[in-house]
């Protein structure tokens, strides 16, 4: 029997609402936020039960996009139970949470580096957190111009993830009860006694296309960018990105379990900068910097292959992040979000020498993924060439993974309690 749903487009969102409470009136929606019927009605449980039975049938998100141009929505979503996504790029907002354990005597360190990396003290007498973007102390930075940024807080964490010995020291103004002030030691991953990927924002939903309409080479965290709209640089995974595939989040929330550096992590809030009333297109999807995730995972079961530290030339240090979300096709409306292609997602391009430093919001135009992939876009009446910050390769790798993962019963979903605010 039809169910008769309501959802919210960008106008009308329900985000906060707790995810039993949205899912059991079997959301769909159309370009007006409108109440229509669902044909196809699937629960978390229903498809964690055909994983553990081997009859779960999944795909990536490159692959249910023919499925849906062919049978169309409800025949996909009745068909598959799961599609996979995923994302490999800089994610500058990423950082771990550590616990070096305690020293005899025993220390409340105020300050800590990890490798000559300032990591952040401010917390219980042993915690500390490594930012990805932290440099070592004694880089010289961009007192030559363009500094190098050769080892930062990234390099840490892959240096951690990939078994190296890193050297640890604190410093503290000593107490009563801790009254070491200084702590030297060697560290190795599998020695501490925590270590968690905390990042407060990853996954960004769409992101500017980068130019430089100056008369010299300007270096940005989009890279470097060279005079008179000399290159184009892009960053996202565009048909496989994550929040492309949902874009009102209508499974993704607290509690989603996610591939994360190469082991499991989970999105446990709406990341900083999480910005989802933005326009979109007709479809839904944000033209603009849109939704970002937070989330977090045992940094002790994550690869060096998919955590790596990154130098940005002219800009500074970051950490490429691997990171996949399953989507559940519990309705035909969701399979329909997960058949956007290339062709139907754009951006705006940006020029990062004079609007973006100074705050003004201009687009230069709009263009497709489909275009930025090919590339080269038009510009001016010229062609430019494009550049990928993101991998589309190492994404779709990810899409895979996690899509045998599933199959093969390994990886169940997580149930959100709320999605994120849309």
């Amino acid at each position: 029997m039809p169910v008769f749903v309501v959802i919210p487009d960008a106008r009308h969102c329900w985000g906060r609402q707790p995810i039993g409470r949205r899912l059991e009136r079997r959301q769909g929606i159309d370009s007006g936020g409108c109440m229509q019927k669902t044909k196809i009605h699937k629960t978390y449980q229903e498809i964690n039960e055909k994983i553990k039975s081997g009859d779960v049938v999944v795909m990536t998100a490159e692959e249910i996009i023919d499925i849906v141009r062919s049978d169309g929505p409800v025949e996909a979503a009745r068909r598959v139970d799961v599609v996979t996504t995923g994302t490999f790029a800089p994610m500058c907002s990423s950082g771990a949470m550590v616990n070096f354990g305690h020293s005899v005597p025993a220390i409340k360190a105020s300050r800590v580096w990890l490798n000559d990396v300032l990591a952040y003290g401010g917390l219980a007498a042993v915690d500390c957190y490594i930012g990805a973007t932290e440099p070592r102390e004694d880089d010289p930075l961009n007192k030559v111009y363009p500094g190098e940024f050769n080892y930062g807080g990234g390099h840490v964490i892959q240096d951690l993830v990939a078994g190296k010995v890193v050297q640890l020291k604190a410093s503290a103004y000593g107490t009563d009860c801790y009254p070491a002030q200084q702590l030297e030691k060697e560290v190795t991953l599998c020695e501490l006694p925590q270590a968690t990927l905390c990042n407060p924002r990853n996954a960004y939903q769409n992101y500017n296309c980068a130019i430089n309409l100056s008369n010299k080479t300007i270096y940005t965290y989009m890279g470097a960018l060279r005079p008179k709209a000399g290159n184009a640089n892009y960053c996202s995974a565009g048909q496989l990105s994550p929040l492309f595939n949902d874009p009102y989040y209508l499974t993704i929330g607290l509690g989603t379990r996610i591939f994360l550096g190469g082991g499991e992590g989970y999105v446990v809030w709406h990341g900083t900068q999480h910005k989802p009333s933005v326009r979109r297109s007709r479809k839904g999807v944000p033209l603009t910097p849109a939704g970002t995730l937070w989330v977090m995972g045992d940094l002790k079961k994550m690869s060096p292959k998919w955590l790596m530290g990154l130098s940005i030339q002219g800009y500074g240090c970051s950490l490429a992040v691997g990171l996949g979300v399953p989507i559940p096709l519990l309705n035909e409306k969701i399979a329909e979000y997960t058949a956007i292609s290339d062709e139907d997602l754009f951006t705006q391009i940006v020029d990062y020498a004079h609007d973006y430093p100074n705050g003004i919001a201009k687009s230069h135009g709009r263009v497709s993924y489909a275009e930025l992939k090919n590339g080269s876009i038009r510009l001016n009446g010229k062609d430019v060439p494009t550049v990928p910050l993101s991998s589309v390769v190492r994404a779709r790798e990810i899409a895979e993974i996690l899509k045998k993962k599933i199959s093969q019963g390994s990886f169940l979903l997580g149930e959100p309690q709320f999605t994120l605010p849309c």
